[in-house]
């Protein structure tokens, strides 16, 4: 069995993957690198503090010299307030290059998606798509804007602190040295656990995400049927497993933390020991030990945030190896090298030749749905596919807008290969209305027009009035500025198919693909959009699936497919009295009609 989109198995080059957004930083790299510019002077500030203690201690102090003291005082609140400055001055700089980085990553996906054939979207889950355009790109966006920075510069200054407590104190300097080395091995090995727990964490996730969408798109359906309890029970079982996932990275990053607890605070008891000792023997003042108990105290934040940095570096790997899996989905639908231009007035004839396709599965297996289709559409001819299920009627007519293409012979319109031409060229002459009508949150208006910017509140209205919808639509709240729900699941199902075919009717466009849009209609509705369609249908070339007998006598010729294959064409009248297949056919329509009335 093959493994699900989204999910990975085993660990992946995470690190590598972090790589890949150096592109996206460049814009924001001077800001980036003064952040962490501004993060070193101000932990140098910290670390200059307790060498002033030092020199308070050993001098007005030891010498009951009040003189000099206010100046020192002054300086560690100097010292103090430039440290917090520096740091505020940090998150300024670093707030737009992240936040800019985090928004193209998530643009950038967005556009990949909407690039990619319908093929990967059938493969992969909505939940999983949506966690990694959200949460993960969030963590990539923490990962810029702290955790690489402190990363290095919490690592530079480990090293200058320890280099402090050499010059304090070789003894005292060796000992701190021995409590971080062990510290970082663990920190490593801890890390790399954490790192397959936190690549299931976010998988689990991006399932869980997938069951709440589908449950509440599917709310209608849940509560008709009182399922609602049964896919409750899967949702607490995901949400279980994430739990145990989620307790397993805790148990992991507990166990990490205390030993970055235990080993920084045993180094500095021995370090109190060792200094105390020295100081009674009179070969340490006490100055030196204090300026080096505060340096190894300064030191706690770079020791014990290691881990913690560690695992986050991890999971924003994970996050990065995610993301990356979607964007390095091939797009295989794209424009020429060299575009032919579509002829300047578009005929609509449409010609199918020798087209073969077949997908492979994720078994490997090559399955082939359509085995050398030809058919010739006239210029403003309406013909209506007919068939069994599964007889490919559906996949043929995504192959007319290259909503997936042939992988033999060729789709052309007026002799032009739909291959050889603009995506948005070819669809500008080609619209498409499915046979489950999609509709966003969004006004009537948005939803018909779609983003076309050329289109005027006119067509609007008449697309409406063609596929009779306008008197539904003067009876919202807000007409044409009403906005519909998601899905438009506030609409009937008759009412969403219409303003589908509003869309696909708005621009005149000269060829029409209808995957049978007619479906949700209610017998009275069907008949009075067919009488308008065909008033619209004069003069534009239109090929239409057919599950209804009387959406058939809607076209000019009927094309029947059986196992992939055109196997009769001809007109209504002439397949009825001519081929037995088709009566059959047929009768099966009127059959399965007859249940939908019942």
């Amino acid at each position: 069995m093959g493994e699900e989109p989204g999910h990975r198995n085993t660990r992946g080059s995470g690190i590598a993957s972090l790589r890949r957004i150096g592109p996206y930083l460049r814009p924001g790299r001077t800001k980036i690198i003064w952040s962490g510019v501004t993060a070193m002077l101000a932990m140098v500030c910290g670390l200059t503090i307790p060498l002033v203690m030092q020199r308070i201690l050993d001098g007005p102090v030891a010498h009951h010299d009040t003189g000099a003291l206010p100046w020192l005082v002054l300086l560690v609140a100097v010292l103090g307030a430039a440290e917090a400055g520096l740091f505020y001055v940090r998150r300024k700089l670093i707030a737009a290059p992240s936040t800019s980085a985090e928004a193209e990553l998530r643009a950038d996906l967005y556009h990949h998606l909407q690039r990619l054939p319908i093929a990967f979207h059938d493969r992969w889950s909505s939940g999983q798509l949506l966690s990694r355009a959200v949460s993960d790109v969030s963590a990539l966006r923490r990962f810029i804007a702290f955790v690489g920075i402190f990363f290095v510069v919490n690592t530079i200054t480990l090293v200058l602190g320890l280099g402090v407590l050499f010059v304090l104190s070789p003894v005292l300097g060796l000992i701190a040295l021995c409590g971080a080395l062990p510290l970082i091995g663990l920190s490593t090995i801890y890390e790399s656990r954490y790192s397959v727990l936190s690549r299931r964490a976010q998988d689990q996730q991006g399932d869980l995400a997938t069951t709440v969408e589908e449950s509440v798109l599917g709310i209608r359906v849940l509560k008709a049927f009182g399922r609602g309890p049964a896919l409750g029970k899967r949702f607490l079982q995901q949400a279980r497993e994430l739990r145990g996932t989620e307790l397993a990275k805790n148990k992991v990053f507990a166990a990490l933390w205390a030993v970055i607890i235990v080993l920084p605070e045993t180094a500095i008891a021995l370090m109190l020991l060792a200094g105390m000792l020295s100081i009674v023997h009179e070969s340490m003042t006490v100055g030196t030990l204090v300026a080096a108990i505060t340096v190894a105290t300064y030191l706690r934040w770079p020791t014990d945030s290691i881990g913690w940095l560690l695992a986050e570096t991890n999971q924003a790997a994970t996050a990065c190896e995610r993301y990356w899996e979607v964007r390095d989905e091939p797009i295989t639908i794209t424009d020429p090298d060299e575009p032919q231009p579509m002829p300047s007035t578009v005929t609509g004839r449409v010609r199918f030749e020798g087209v073969r396709f077949a997908f492979t599965g994720d078994d490997g297996d090559r399955t082939e749905v359509l085995r050398g289709i030809d058919l010739d559409l006239r210029p403003g001819e309406t013909v209506a596919l007919v068939g069994a299920t599964g007889s490919g009627k559906t996949t043929l007519t995504a192959l007319v807008p290259r909503l997936a293409d042939v992988t033999g012979g060729r789709v052309s319109i007026d002799g032009v290969d739909v291959r050889s031409v603009r995506l948005a060229d070819l669809r500008a002459v080609v619209a498409t209305a499915f046979e489950e009508p999609v509709l966003f949150s969004a006004s009537v208006r948005e939803n018909v027009a779609l983003g076309g910017e050329d289109v005027t509140d006119e067509q609007v209205v008449e697309a409406l009035r063609v596929a009779k919808a306008m008197e539904f639509v003067e009876k919202l709240p807000w007409g044409l500025d009403t906005r519909i729900g998601e899905q438009g699941l506030s609409l009937s199902g008759g009412q969403r198919q219409r303003l589908a075919l509003a869309r696909a009717v708005v621009g005149k466009p000269a060829v029409l693909v209808l995957d049978d849009p007619l479906s949700a209609l209610d017998v009275h509705t069907e008949a009075e959009v067919e009488r308008a369609l065909r008033s619209v249908l004069h003069g534009v070339t239109a090929l239409v699936v057919a599950h209804r007998p009387s959406t058939v006598q809607l076209a000019d010729r009927v094309a029947m497919l059986a196992e992939g294959r055109i196997v009769a064409t001809g007109t209504h009248s002439e397949l009825l009295a001519e081929n037995e297949d088709y009566r059959h056919l047929l009768s099966t329509m009127d059959t399965e009609l007859a249940g939908e009335v019942a």
